[in-house]
């Protein structure tokens, strides 16, 4: 069964084109969001398996959605992943810190490398469905 995906990012170009990339490689994107506010109302509706989270909101912090998306009891934001066009050294102290499984470069966002780190939070056993 395919991973369901939430992709919370301010760049609505970004946004449909990595919609269309993960679904194509077998991802079941569920919904998108451009801001926090957005990226909160749609885990609490949609659920996801995993929620990708741009760093850089615009006037947001995608470390701080994290927080709160993992702290709130009410939602269900499934596996957090943090996403940047960033180099990932220039970024590792705040994703260390963060609740997120992990980190992805858009560059290398791909259904293979999201399922990987899901793999990986639930300990390497299984499909990551």
């Amino acid at each position: 069964m395919a991973l369901r995906c939430l992709i919370v990012d301010d760049s609505l170009d970004f946004l449909r084109i990595a919609r269309v990339v993960l679904e194509r490689e077998g991802l079941r994107v569920v919904g998108v969001a451009s801001t926090g506010t957005e990226a909160l109302r749609c885990a609490a509706e949609l659920r996801p398996d995993v929620t990708l989270v741009d760093v850089d909101l615009g006037g947001d912090s995608g470390f701080e959605l994290v927080r709160r998306l993992a702290n709130d009891p009410c939602l269900d934001p499934g596996h957090l992943i943090l996403i940047s066009a960033q180099a990932e050294d220039d970024l590792i102290d705040l994703i260390e810190m963060s609740p997120a499984i992990g980190f992805l470069g858009k560059l290398a966002l791909s259904a293979v490398t999201i399922e990987g780190l899901v793999r990986e939070a639930r300990g390497g056993l299984g499909q990551p469905s």
